[in-house]
């Protein structure tokens, strides 16, 4: 009985109850805030919930749904981030919606509102960023670091995120490691921080240290800015290590492992480091040494030539 229930329900159609599509449909710039608002707030939950009904939408939807990014209440801006978010969960939205990525980068930065940074970054944070990108991130790149610094803990968290997958890219690791920072960042390393931002602050620490061992960026003499975050984390200075062990005994146990794994990753960079440094003494001893010796047979052969 109960598999011939089963069978019967698994035939029956999905029923397309038109919720979505009436909103959509309903979705104009001449409303009232309130009603722009509650109608994208409701776009956001159909998307979530009626999987059949958003896979049926279009780019036209995602056209109009984007257009609210421009209004003037910030509300209304917030709402549209959060059914972009939606919709990017639908995978052939998702380079559609990268088209926007340059629209949700000068929202996040030019307005100071932490609801604002969290459902921007949160929605940056699902999608892939094409390299044309790449040098408007560099530009507002001071901007980001300023959320990650002075932002509320949720925004930090998202921040973090977006900085740890900018990490990744080699085209933006030294913008990154060259901005500059204030020395209070440091104050995100102190047990006393939420265990999720220590977790994310310590993957993005990771991150860093492991781009820094690529023979890619090895290979080039960076120069770093006195307070940029290389010199904050790497520097002579640094305290970095007393805040990671510190975090050994944090209660959480993802902080412990995570402060173990960078702890692993500065003593790679050391050892890569004075690998290097070696080999810089050992080829220099080398030109000398040829330089005297070459020089010596010159002498010789002039000597016996007089």
């Amino acid at each position: 009985m109960r598999l011939a229930v089963a069978y019967q329900t698994a035939n029956v159609p999905v029923w397309d109850s038109g919720e979505l599509r009436g909103l959509l449909l309903s979705l104009n710039p001449r409303l009232d805030v309130y009603a722009k608002k509650m109608i994208l707030h409701g776009i956001t939950r159909c998307v979530y919930l009626l999987d059949k009904e958003a896979s049926a939408c279009t780019y036209d939807d995602i056209l109009l749904v984007a257009s609210f990014l421009d209004d003037q209440d910030m509300g209304i801006k917030i709402q549209a981030l959060n059914a972009l978010k939606a919709f990017s969960g639908i995978w052939k939205f998702k380079t559609r919606i990268q088209e926007f990525i340059p629209k949700i980068l000068e929202i996040i930065t030019n307005f100071w509102d932490n609801d604002v940074h969290i459902a921007g970054l949160r929605l940056l944070n699902g999608l892939q960023l094409p390299a044309q990108t790449h040098p408007l991130l560099k530009k507002l790149m001071p901007s980001l670091m300023d959320i990650l610094q002075l932002g509320s803990p949720v925004a930090q968290v998202q921040a973090l995120k977006f900085l740890s997958m900018l990490a990744q890219k080699e085209a933006l690791l030294y913008d990154i490691m060259n901005c500059q920072v204030q020395a209070e960042l440091m104050n995100l390393f102190q047990p006393s921080q939420p265990g999720n931002l220590l977790f994310e602050m310590l993957v993005f620490v990771e991150r860093l240290s492991d781009r820094r061992l690529t023979r890619h960026y090895q290979s080039v003499n960076w120069q770093y800015n006195e307070l940029s975050l290389h010199e904050i984390l790497y520097g002579e200075d640094s305290h970095l290590s007393d805040c990671l062990l510190s975090l050994i005994i944090h209660p959480e146990e993802q902080v412990q492992i995570q402060a173990c794994r960078v702890i692993l990753k500065l003593q790679q960079n050391e050892s890569s480091e004075i690998a290097a440094a070696s080999q810089t003494d050992s080829s220099l001893s080398s030109f000398l040494f040829d330089s005297v010796g070459n020089t010596t047979v010159a002498e010789s052969r002039m000597t016996s030539e007089c």
